[in-house]
């Protein structure tokens, strides 16, 4: 084993967890630590598109009995004595467990996401017939084929203090797992609002004609855009358009029924690889992350946050678990789930947007001081050393 090696192992390079694990090897690097990201490969392409300088070594995924080979594949590329696993899954720290079991290798578990909420949190039960027990378990669809069925996710809870060391993003997951609060940090040198023209950048985008309210990332349900899609029917100002920034396709017709019944507001704009993000967020003039009350929302750092911070932009979004601490005085808050307010706030910035800009310049300084990488760095490298 290396000993200067860190493994990231994410648990699906198509989607869920490969961000944070950019994120956290970023910061192991700046530590000069040699990083690569790890993980299997559920989907047909890497969302999102990973830096150009991190190594990736990705391993196909698939269902059980099939998928006990792909982790036996992954477990032969991990030659570090320090594995971090993003998310407690079976396939990221399920994998780091069975490492540890071949090599004793340190393990760090980094928690982003309440991985039950998904699936009703504490209220999930599982409690099949017999019949469906064995139609689980035999068929070649049955649930339990499936590599994160919520059972595996269930277990993989029971053996999170079988970790070394804990990271968590929220109050929320450090209040249920333990651990030390690493923040969604964000490389505030990469974004720089005096590196960018605003004017230009919409320019590039074709959007020069409007005024922006921006989501950089994936729409799902408890993020909150029919709130904001249905404050613009409201404030009815043709010019004022939601422009939804990449994402990846969940496949389960949410953005189609989004563009179904609000089109007319909305603007997407294709994924777009990491360092051209700071370019399109100038193109903003507000990033709105209207998060709704569910306890998938309260347990996430909302990554569009520091997008906006970082780049000094006005951020509308709304009391929801960590974000109001985020924010601190820095941004501009509503009640989830609520239009009308959404409605009054984004006429109030576009009708004082110089005081808004200056708001917005005090919420750069927030992310350069708190939410920086480099505030992370600081936090990694003592959790790295008191491993040793």
């Amino acid at each position: 084993m290396k000993t200067n090696n860190i493994s990231i192992l994410t648990p699906d390079f198509s989607g869920g967890g490969a961000t944070r694990a950019y994120l956290l090897a970023q910061v192991l690097k700046q530590l000069n630590f040699n990083v690569k990201v790890l993980g299997f490969m559920f989907g047909e392409q890497i969302y999102p598109v990973p830096p150009n300088d991190l190594e990736v070594i990705s391993v196909p995924g698939c269902t059980y009995p099939k998928m006990f080979s792909s982790v036996n594949k992954l477990l032969k590329k991990i030659d570090s004595n320090i594995v971090y696993a993003v998310k407690p899954r079976p396939t990221s720290f399920g994998v780091a467990l069975l490492k540890n079991l071949q090599t004793r290798c340190r393990v760090i578990l980094d928690i982003d996401d309440w991985e039950l909420s998904w699936y009703g949190g504490d209220n999930w039960k599982y409690n099949p017939t017999p019949k469906t027990f064995v139609r689980d378990i035999m068929k070649i669809d049955g649930a339990f084929r499936q590599p994160e069925h919520p059972v595996y996710l269930k277990w993989m809870e029971q053996l999170i203090n079988r970790a070394d060391a804990i990271t968590a993003d929220t109050q929320f997951l450090q209040n249920r797992f333990g651990g030390i609060y690493l923040p969604n940090g964000k490389d505030t040198n990469l974004f720089d609002p005096h590196k960018y023209d605003p004017f230009t950048s919409r320019e590039i985008y074709g959007l020069s004609q409007n005024r922006i309210l921006m989501f950089p990332g994936t729409a799902r349900p408890h993020k909150g855009l029919e709130d904001v899609l249905t404050a613009l029917e409201i404030i009815n100002q043709p010019d004022i358009k939601l422009v939804i920034v990449g994402g990846r396709n969940i496949g389960d017709g949410y953005i189609e029924k989004l563009m179904a019944q609000w089109g007319n507001w909305v603007i997407r704009l294709p994924q777009t690889p990491a360092e051209k993000m700071p370019e399109v967020v100038s193109a903003a003039h507000v990033v709105v992350v209207p998060q709704r009350n569910t306890s998938t929302a309260q347990a996430q750092f909302p990554i569009k946050l520091t997008d906006g911070m970082a780049m000094a932009k006005p951020v509308l979004s709304t009391y929801v678990g960590d974000i109001p601490e985020i924010l601190g005085d820095s941004g501009y808050l509503v009640n989830p789930e609520s239009p009308e307010q959404i409605a009054t706030k984004i006429r109030w910035i576009f009708d004082n947007f110089d005081q808004a800009e200056e708001k917005a310049k005090q919420a750069r300084k927030r992310c350069v001081e708190y939410y920086s990488v480099d505030t992370m760095s600081s936090i990694i490298s003592d959790i790295i050393t008191n491993l040793k």
